[in-house]
């Protein structure tokens, strides 16, 4: 597993930089960030409070909310002790090369250097740097924090480590990278969404259609299919059993029709008014927040949709899942281990997200922690990817929760976990909620679980070396005092120890 930075050091505060900071901040890495605009600290709260809204909703993997943040009054203060160094000034050259000399003045010598740029070419930008080598553009797309995109684009100068190292790390944090091969003004997807952009202007200029309708033409139709295909396969679709080659024998020729115009049209003031009018129109009553907490909702839901299926985006989403699961769930059972107590291999805390109208932990996220605990036990067994590859599993099977007392918002929860009975097949399972390391009772939860082939679809016997560390802890727990609520049936009274 790629090791992350303990440490990022991010240059300009905008739009693209606050969405490095959360992405970065999310996965648990701390952030110095400098920019000189006195409201850069305050716009970066506001954020990473919409990032963590949309994550809370992208996933049930414990999230390392999150990395510690400042600003710091200087460049070199910013990137002293940094990994990887993002820079995310205005696009202007001159600015992005005098920036990135100050950087690479201060950087540490194993530090990464990227930009955020959007089309300058990397060779250009790294012409004044004493080691060229480790600079590299690494170009996201707005929000930062969810889409998984990042082009990845080295110069003349740039060593193939510097991307291979770049390539591993982002893929740690959710990301996509997309390497390309050639430096390119604008790289790959701004120059296919600046051919789009052009086309629409003129449709505009030309009265043909209002913004509002063009915006309609992409959400109701191509835009759906461009989030699970993209052209090049959307077309060969079209082309039907016979594929890309009857495609383009059927339309191919219309590519000779003046349908579009790659040229933009003149940005007179008559045209420029035009859009901003159709703009507010297309906004109506609703602030700049209000849109991107909806495009944030929206995007969270199709990657959702798409993880169901680990398909494009929604593969990176479920790989990036896995990786959360695996550093939540990092202990793995070794003959050092004293078993002699209940095992503390889960914590967490109540989310705002979690809670019902009265201000307590609805029910379905007592299961779900009571899962993670259950996960945490799996995967302390040895029950990894590779395991679960090979077509084997434990399903749960049966759960009986008690809730024993009411749980607000942002408590810290810990699990204490015992196996009360196991063979071959079973596991017997008692999970007891505290609020935090000595805190009350809040709920229980006893569950049996049936390890299974996956592939076969039935029970089966457990593999080693699971079979014989689950058998060591049944034995190791059998010595421990049995809790009043095991096999307790719903609406038995609760005894005084427990309530």
């Amino acid at each position: 597993m790629t090791a992350l930075p303990a440490k990022a050091a991010l240059i300009g505060c905008g739009v693209i930089g606050a969405g490095w900071a959360a992405r970065f901040l999310l996965n648990g890495i701390d952030v110095v960030l400098h920019d000189p605009d006195p409201d850069a600290p305050a716009r970066l709260e506001r954020l990473l409070e919409r990032a963590e809204r949309a994550w809370r909703r992208l996933t049930l993997a414990p999230v390392r909310f999150h990395g510690g943040w400042r600003f710091a009054d200087s460049i070199a203060e910013a990137v002293a002790e940094a990994e990887w160094i993002q820079e995310s000034v205005p696009e202007r050259e001159e600015v992005k090369r005098r920036v990135l000399a100050a950087v690479e003045a201060a950087a540490p010598p194993d530090a990464l250097l990227a930009s955020s740029t959007s089309g300058l070419l990397p060779s250009r930008l790294q012409r004044d740097l004493a080691r060229p080598g480790r600079f590299l553009v690494a170009h996201p797309f707005n929000p930062v924090y969810l889409l998984p995109l990042v082009e990845l684009c080295g110069g003349r100068r740039t060593e193939p480590a510097t991307l291979e190292r770049a390539e591993a790390l982002l893929s740690a944090l959710g990301m996509h990278p997309l390497r390309l091969h050639h430096e390119i003004d604008g790289f790959v997807a701004d120059r296919l969404m600046e051919a789009l952009w052009r086309e629409a202007l003129h449709l505009v200029a030309d009265d043909v259609a209002t913004a509002n309708e063009i915006d309609r033409a992409i959400v109701y139709g191509p835009g759906l299919r461009w989030a699970i295909k993209g052209t090049f396969e959307v077309f060969r679709l079209g082309g039907g059993e016979a594929g890309m080659r009857h495609f383009m024998a059927q339309f191919g020729p219309a590519l000779k029709l003046p349908w579009s115009k790659l040229e933009a049209p003149e940005l007179t003031p008559e045209l420029l008014e035009k859009i901003v009018a159709q703009s507010d129109a297309q906004a109506g009553d609703r602030s700049v927040r209000e849109l991107e907490e909806l495009r944030d909702d929206c995007l969270v839901s199709i990657l959702l949709a798409l993880k169901q299926h680990r398909h494009g985006a929604g593969a990176v989403l479920a790989a990036f899942e896995e990786r959360l699961y695996a550093l939540s769930h990092s202990r793995v059972m070794t003959e050092e281990d004293d078993l002699g107590q209940p095992l503390r291999l889960f914590a967490t805390r109540v989310q705002p997200e979690w809670v019902d109208y009265n201000g307590h932990m609805t029910e379905s996220r007592y299961l779900q922690v009571f899962g993670d605990a259950t996960d945490a036990l799996l995967r302390y067994l040895g029950m990894d990817r590779a395991y679960l590859d090979a077509g084997f599993s434990y399903y749960t099977v049966e759960t009986h929760i008690m809730h024993l007392r009411e749980v607000a918002a942002g408590a810290p929860l810990d699990l204490a976990t015992r196996i009360l009975a196991a063979d071959d097949k079973r596991i017997h399972l008692f999970h007891e909620m505290y609020a935090g390391d000595g805190g009350p009772l809040l709920a229980t939860a006893e569950q049996m679980l049936l390890h299974v082939d996956t592939r076969a679809g039935r029970a089966c016997p457990a593999a080693e070396p699971l079979r014989s560390r689950v058998a060591r802890i049944a034995e190791a727990h059998a010595s421990l005092p049995r809790p009043e609520a095991v096999g307790r049936r719903v609406g038995e009274p609760r005894s005084r120890r427990s309530a």
